[in-house]
């Protein structure tokens, strides 16, 4: 299936179309797709089912428009470093900070993404490889590069970048199970500054040439 492009949202703030997309992230991120309802989304929203059929003809319209709507706003954000000229360290540190940023004000974004995942892309009519494919090759290359000027010590760039993102995405992911082992809130501000701190001295140990 090839992948459709993703195009910027055009609703307007606070409109209903706005709010419809709201709830359903959060219902889909509850429940999943097969456990959310048009007409509980409706219901959230305080409209009938039919209005809210105006705006979306189906449920399978209207996760597509949620998850284009979550994969445009991080595209975006992707494509801003990309412009920067930063290298080395520097850019990495950036990344970083950027994707927990995100994860963090995006917490029901983490768990449908982690849904999807498991379900395989069954519900979505476009081909989230496809889409994601692109920045992932350009990471892949970036590392190669600095590796390759010294700047960073050898890894393979496709795992480096499987393991950044496992250490950013599951620690939202998983907070609930989290919680109990640490007896702690893992979202707090306390502990999200440890964890920000704790993966970015990782990787700059794991990377940066002593």
């Amino acid at each position: 299936m090839g992948a459709r492009v993703i195009e910027p949202n055009q609703s307007e703030p606070g409109s209903t179309r706005q709010q419809i997309i709201a709830a359903a992230l959060r219902c889909f991120a509850d429940a999943g797709y097969d456990g959310t309802s048009l007409n509980v989304i409706a219901e959230k929203v305080g409209i009938r089912r039919p209005s809210l059929l105006h705006h979306f003809p189906s449920k399978d319209a209207l996760y597509e428009e949620v998850f284009e709507h979550l994969l445009s706003d991080w595209i975006d954000r992707i494509e801003l470093l990309a412009s920067d000229d930063s290298a080395g360290w520097e850019r990495i540190e950036r990344v970083l900070e950027v994707g927990f940023t995100y994860f963090r004000e995006n917490p029901d974004y983490v768990r449908l993404l982690r849904r999807e995942a498991l379900d395989g892309g069954a519900h979505l009519g476009i081909d989230m490889a496809a889409v994601i494919g692109p920045l992932f090759d350009r990471a892949v290359a970036f590392f190669t590069n600095e590796m390759r000027a010294g700047r960073f010590r050898p890894h393979d760039p496709e795992q480096l970048i499987l393991t950044g993102y496992g250490a950013l995405l599951t620690y939202f992911s998983d907070a609930p199970f989290l919680e109990g082992l640490l007896d702690d809130d893992p979202l707090g501000p306390v502990r999200l500054a440890q964890r920000l701190d704790h993966v970015r001295t990782l990787f700059r140990s794991a990377l940066v040439p002593g």
